[in-house]
């Protein structure tokens, strides 16, 4: 037998009409917001799903703004070596002309004077900016200009056959690559640092230190083109120039057979970068760079020789051969090194049409998966309107009809007769 007091139809009845209203009241605030889930504990499974799709919206956004800003840099870097390109066209037809041995040589030395203004136009190419101030070839170091110019007395330029002329363009930027995230866990490097972009020759570094009997003293390490490459105490020469050649390093060493020193030469064109790091000094030692603080690329052993060129060599050697009237070098080596400058351009070309065709493809890829991850969120968080509606209209159907049913069972209290 189940007792029932005086009072607890009226508490019953109070308390199935106020989870009524919070019901009702819950309702129209999911129709406010346009969304079923207020609350976590609405449907956890869902608002975990929901959370995981609304973060991958917010990545892919991201990622799609990374490749907007790469491309518009790609662009730029793109549009000026194109214009370096152009140029070396223009100074190739020179050279071609120069070496047909018909012109006089002050004739010759009015074509030079043209390539000298080509390579100063070049300069101002190597040394161009983006539109947030900063230095596209110079690496890491965006803030420097990347190319330093030094001038002298050239013989057979200017009015005087002496003036001032470019003698020589030193790279002093370094060779970091900036890099963006383009998707998940996915890095491209977008910008060539300038040792890279405008070099003609293959680069040879030849010691003139005999090393056949030297051997590492401590465990060090050596960095070679930003690749760190492990040496243990007790090496000898054959086995750094084994793990120099087994590194990703760009670069081959081997040892010259006349000095017996170390010889390192990169395998395509650029500009070695060589450190010592840490406490080590092998590097030192062998002969390839100088003792002291020097960074790269001033840090070359005064003793060592360096082969290998820079576009801006080559055109500088083009120019004194045609200022001196040297057919020969002209025809010759000036032509070679034209020649090899257009090769390494064109190679960047194609590096920079290669990535930009790439990002191209992963800018579409996102266009795709976002609205899909859209839809994934949706299904698991909107609110179907028309259900929503019936729903709250059946919550205010039943609450009114308790509403009247209570007005009619409740029983009459005193003061209800004190009206």
């Amino acid at each position: 037998m189940r007792r029932i007091s005086t009072n607890m139809p009226n508490f019953d009845m109070n308390y199935y009409m106020r989870l009524r209203e919070f019901k009702m009241n819950e309702m129209q605030n999911k129709m406010g917001s346009q969304t079923r889930l207020k609350d976590l504990r609405n449907d956890p499974l869902a608002a975990g799903h929901s959370t995981r799709y609304q973060s991958k919206i917010v990545r892919l956004d991201r990622f799609a703004k990374n490749i907007n800003a790469v491309r518009g840099d790609m662009a730029l870097i793109e549009g000026n070596i194109r214009s370096g390109l152009d140029i070396i066209h223009r100074i190739r037809e020179i050279a071609v002309q120069g070496a047909n041995g018909i012109y006089s040589k002050s004739q010759m030395a009015y074509m030079g004077a043209e390539i000298n203004q080509l390579l100063s136009e070049f300069v101002t190419i190597a040394n161009a900016r983006s539109g947030d101030g900063n230095f596209l070839f110079s690496g890491f170091r965006s803030k420097i200009e990347p190319f330093r110019v030094h001038t002298s007395r050239v013989a057979g330029s200017g009015p005087g056959h002496g003036g001032e002329a470019i003698s020589q363009v030193e790279y002093v930027g370094d060779i970091g690559r900036n890099r963006a995230e383009i998707a998940e866990n996915t890095t491209v490097d977008y910008r060539i640092p300038g040792n890279y972009a405008f070099w003609a020759e293959n680069q040879q570094i030849y010691s003139s230190v005999e090393a056949t009997t030297y051997r590492v003293q401590v465990d060090s390490k050596i960095r070679i083109d930003g690749v760190d490459i492990e040496l243990k105490e007790g090496d000898n020469v054959f086995a750094i120039i084994s793990k120099i050649n087994d590194s990703n390093a760009p670069v081959r060493a081997r040892l010259d057979p006349v000095k017996d020193s170390l010889v390192i030469e990169t395998t395509f064109a650029h500009q070695i970068w060589p450190e010592d790091m840490g406490e080590g000094s092998v590097l030192q030692d062998l002969g390839i760079i100088s003792r002291g603080n020097n960074s790269p690329p001033l840090n070359i052993s005064d003793s060592a020789q360096v082969f290998g060129g820079s576009v801006f060599d080559m055109i500088i050697h083009l120019r004194n051969a045609l200022y001196s009237g040297d057919i020969h070098s002209v025809g010759g080596s000036g032509l070679r090194g034209i020649d090899e400058a257009l090769e390494g351009l064109t190679a960047n070309l194609a590096e920079i049409g290669s990535k930009d065709a790439r990002l191209d493809i992963t800018a579409r890829r996102i266009d795709y998966e976002k609205p899909e991850y859209i839809r994934f969120n949706s299904d698991e968080v909107d609110l179907d309107l028309s259900e929503a509606i019936t729903e709250l209209k059946m919550l205010e159907y039943t609450h009114k009809a308790a509403l009247a049913t209570a007005a009619r069972i409740l029983r009459p209290t005193l003061l209800d007769f004190l009206r």
